[in-house]
């Protein structure tokens, strides 16, 4: 039984919005190219959250689903390591088809950039983060959390 306690409520929705904003910052330097499974690859970029961490997008999702996990307790305790695993999967196939797409210069991102704790860059990348992007390429994404906010707010308010 999940439970849907008005207390849960600011905690989880604090890490969900640090998700998003996560997100929001990534797509916002990467573009819509981050929305496919092809294995076709766009230039490496290395730019915003990229510089930080290789995998913002990935990491704003597990604090999405955390923070719902968190408005849902304990289903935090089941979501988010279950994604983690699946994540860490994606990525590694990920990483396997950009070294072989783009060869050296990834391989040298791949020794410099950590692929899931961010730490500073050690060197400043050119890019600019566009708004325009990160809302067109985030605004189903936006929608959802809308939904199930409304939803489990309605669910709440139903006891």
């Amino acid at each position: 039984m999940f439970v849907c306690a008005p207390r849960y409520w600011v905690p989880g929705l604090a890490i969900l919005g640090a998700g998003e904003v996560v997100r929001l910052a990534a797509v916002g330097h990467i573009g819509l190219p981050s929305r496919t499974r092809a294995d076709d690859v766009g230039a490496l970029v290395r730019s915003g959250p990229y510089g930080w961490v290789r995998n913002p997008l990935y990491l704003g999702n597990l604090l999405l689903y955390a923070g719902l996990g968190v408005v849902l307790w304990p289903s935090a305790l089941v979501a988010v390591p279950i994604l983690a695993v699946y994540y860490e999967l994606i990525v590694r196939w990920e990483e396997r088809n950009l070294a072989a797409r783009i060869g050296e210069p990834y391989r040298r991102y791949l020794a410099e950039v950590p692929r899931w704790v961010p730490r500073a860059p050690s060197r400043r990348a050119d890019g600019a983060w566009r708004l325009a992007t990160a809302v067109r390429s985030e605004r189903s994404t936006l929608v959802a959390i809308g939904v199930v906010l409304v939803l489990l707010w309605l669910r709440a308010r139903a006891g």
